[in-house]
């Protein structure tokens, strides 16, 4: 089965054409995972543990399988294949293997006739634990030798020092990606032993392998299908229910759906990594970086998931979007106790580039100079190595000129005090005008792009020429992000027509296209889309003897030579891509070496209106410029760069996920505060477009730098507001009003 979005709105690349998804979606029409049904259909339901850390004494699901209406009920001895799962690491059980090592891990699964039965059900299962003392400090996990990954950077002279130096110590909370759309997933039995599987995934194929190998089947027998998303920001990088809903489907021999609640989502889906960073800044009289020395602790939780390429990220970005030729970084992802993490937006330079920021504006306070001036004069350019792995940049990197574009945006204008909506109190009428003060700041963000570190990223695209259009075949999942666009846009200008359909084929149709993260799906899908394109262009032209394709056929000379349906008079015709970017290598024992394939940047500047008597902030703007390569869709452009500023102001202003001893104390919407449209700042948006070396018409994919240096913006806003440093986020009241933020108890 495959699914298939068609556009008659017209638009090759550079266009800001319309989503084909957006209207079904705005209407309501559109059939997300969670929307999925069928007759005869058993829903699922989870039992979750109560301790973060436990010993399981009891497991009696009989008085479960008593209850009117329950088919079945399945648990960690049913798992007919390998125990462990895992993106990276297979180290996780598909469900709890006598040791509960985070609070909410499945130790069993029901299905029965409906959803409230299912859940009861799940609930009237007799269980026992012997609890255990969490491990909840990631400190601590460090030092006993609990760690998912432990590396070092070595560059340069260690004993080399700079005349002005800078420490400090930050923090940066749990953050949740908060999808709107919770985890959900369908499974339907084939009639012969297999399953067709509809989820909520941000790489099929990922989950297809370890989905297979927990279930002992053929590749052959389970096909992943792509199913609609409401968000995912890295939660759907990784397996939550896949294996569950299989298992029940098979066990009943009938099609079965699963779809968490909201609470029982914060636990179903992993985390941002909190984190704990030490920095100190080394430079010289005028400004130029000498040294920067680091020690990064991240948070993995219980499971490995990617805490080690996020690590990896963290520790490659310490030094942010600049120049230094010395380095010392240790970093270590901890093995803890506290709620597995994995990929968010940004995956791991969002923390350092907090951390890093702040010590820029350190440096330049220490040296009276301007924040933009020291960043400017260290600013990292093409030709220039890596401060951390020592690469030599290759393509863009327009460091100077975003920095150049977000100032030149016009400041806004001075309070409105008539508005009490616009103050920092809002309507609560908490904050007059008269105590009101604004504080402007900056931050430049740089990352990555696709995957790194040797990884053999590729993605496949099959482009079909039919007599009713082109048709574009790919896995690659859209979760938002405006991928179907750019798929149709490139297409439309490489084979000269409008008339193209993306069509999403299962795991058993197409390859991997690869996951949708590491902002690589319009380089790594555009590209092969590109490249499959030009394949089947050319493969046209050249059996028809033209020189030229266009919407209505093949011309030579001007003339046309052959019709759309001569082209196609035994079939339509097809052209099949794989399409890697430029080879990446593992760094060596000291983190050097070609670790990525790419780089993008952007700046951003906030504004904030803070009142320092309450500890109040009402962020007014965050001004980006943005390094896009080419642009091929500039309204989808301005679509990402305004939604990752939003997450950005949630982690730097409210987003923290509370967890004591474990626990997540706040795993609601009522409690875990997320941006609305009453908090959203106003922005303006520059694009910069420098075309990069492999991306389609060198584009550079977005998705992430948006998030990246939003936070530090507002961070830096609110400390020139009151004139003090702020070393965490989210920055709260306390942090704001006197020294309380050198008191209060570490973030987890």
């Amino acid at each position: 089965m495959t699914t298939r979005i068609t556009s008659g709105v017209k638009g090759g690349i550079g266009t800001s054409v319309l989503r084909p998804d957006g209207e079904p979606k705005v209407i309501g029409n559109f059939a997300y995972a969670s929307d999925l049904s069928s007759e005869n259909m058993l829903w699922g339901a989870t039992l979750r543990s109560p301790h973060a850390h436990a010993r399981l004494t009891k497991l009696d699901t009989a008085p479960a399988l008593a209850m009117a209406g329950v088919r079945a009920v399945v648990t960690q001895d049913d798992v007919p294949g390998e125990p462990l799962f895992g993106q990276e690491e297979q180290d996780q059980p598909v469900l709890c293997d006598g040791t509960a090592r985070y609070w909410g891990e499945p130790v069993a699964v029901v299905a029965a006739e409906d959803e409230e039965t299912a859940r009861r059900a799940a609930a009237a299962i007799l269980v026992e634990w012997e609890p255990v003392a969490p491990v909840d400090d990631p400190d601590r996990a460090a030092d006993e030798g609990s760690t998912f990954r432990e590396m070092k950077i070595r560059r340069g002279d260690e004993a080399a020092m700079g005349s002005v130096v800078v420490e400090g110590f930050y923090e940066t909370a749990t953050q949740d990606q908060a999808p709107l759309g919770p985890e959900a997933g369908f499974a339907i039995p084939d009639g012969e032993g297999g399953l067709d599987l509809y989820l909520t995934s941000q790489w099929i194929h990922v989950d297809h392998r370890q989905i297979i190998a927990c279930l002992d089947m053929e590749p052959d027998q389970i096909r992943c299908h792509p199913a609609g998303i409401g968000g995912a920001f890295g939660s759907r990088e990784d397996i939550s229910l896949h294996i569950h809903v299989a298992m029940l489907s098979l066990a009943t021999g009938r099609p079965v759906k699963m779809v968490y609640d909201r609470s029982e989502s914060f636990v179903g889906h992993v985390k941002r990594h909190p984190s704990r960073m030490w920095y100190r800044h080394e430079a010289d009289d005028e400004g130029n970086l000498v040294k920067v020395t680091a020690r990064l602790v991240f948070d993995g939780g219980a499971y490995a998931h990617t805490s080690r390429a996020v690590l990896a990220n963290a520790a490659f970005f310490t030094v942010g979007a600049y120049r230094c030729d010395n380095v010392v970084v240790d970093a270590i992802a901890a093995k803890t106790n506290n709620p597995p993490c994995g990929a968010m937006r940004g995956f791991g330079a969002v923390q350092t580039c907090f951390g890093s920021e702040m010590q820029m504006d350190r440096l330049a306070e220490a040296l009276d100079m301007d924040p933009l001036d020291i960043r400017r004069r260290n600013a990292l350019a093409p030709g220039d190595p890596l401060a951390t792995s020592g690469q030599i940049i290759e393509g863009s990197l327009p460091t100077l000129a975003v920095i150049d574009a977000v100032e030149a945006i016009p400041l806004p204008d001075p309070l409105d005090d008539d508005d009490p909506r616009l103050l920092p109190g809002g309507t609560g009428l908490t904050s007059p005008a008269s105590s009101v003060v604004r504080g402007v700041g900056y931050a430049v963000g740089v990352k990555n792009l696709a995957f790194s570190e040797g990884f053999d990223d590729f993605a496949e695209a099959r482009v079909v020429m039919t007599t009713a259009g082109v048709e574009v075949h790919t896995a690659a999942m859209e979760v938002g992000q405006g991928l179907v666009t750019v798929c149709q846009q490139i297409a439309r200008t490489i084979l000269g027509t409008d008339q193209v359909a993306v069509v999403w084929d299962d795991t058993s149709q197409i390859g991997s296209a690869g996951s949708t993260s590491a902002s690589r799906q319009t380089q790594m899908t555009g590209g092969a889309v590109h490249a499959a394109s030009v394949g089947l262009r050319d493969r046209i032209i050249t059996e028809h003897e033209g020189d030229e394709l266009r919407e209505d056929g093949v011309y030579r000379n001007g003339d046309r030579v052959a019709t759309i349906a001569e082209i196609c008079a035994n079939g339509p015709v097809e052209y099949h891509e794989r399409f890697r970017h430029p080879e990446t290598f593992e760094p060596d024992e000291n983190g050097q070496g070609d670790v990525h394939a790419g780089l993008v940047v952007a700046a951003h500047r906030a504004v904030v209106d803070v009142d320092p008597e309450l500890g109040l902030v009402r962020v007014i703007r965050v001004d980006t410029a943005q390094d896009v390569g080419k642009a091929l869709n500039p309204q989808a452009i301005t679509g990402q760069l305004e939604g990752g500023i939003m997450q950005g102001v949630g982690l730097a202003v409210m987003e923290q996920l509370v967890v004591d001893r474990g626990v997540i104390k706040n795993p609601t919407f009522t409690d875990y505060l997320i941006p609305t449209f009453v908090d959203a700042p106003d922005v303006e948006t520059r694009i910069i477009e420098e075309g990069d070396h492999w991306g389609p018409f060198g584009a550079k994919g977005i998705g992430e730098s948006p998030t990246i240096s939003s936070t530090p913006a507002i961070v830096a806003a609110i400390s020139n507001a009151i004139g003090k440093d702020l070393t965490r986020v989210p920055v709260l009241p306390e942090d704001i009003i006197g020294n309380a933020a050198l008191e209060v108890a570490p973030l987890s």
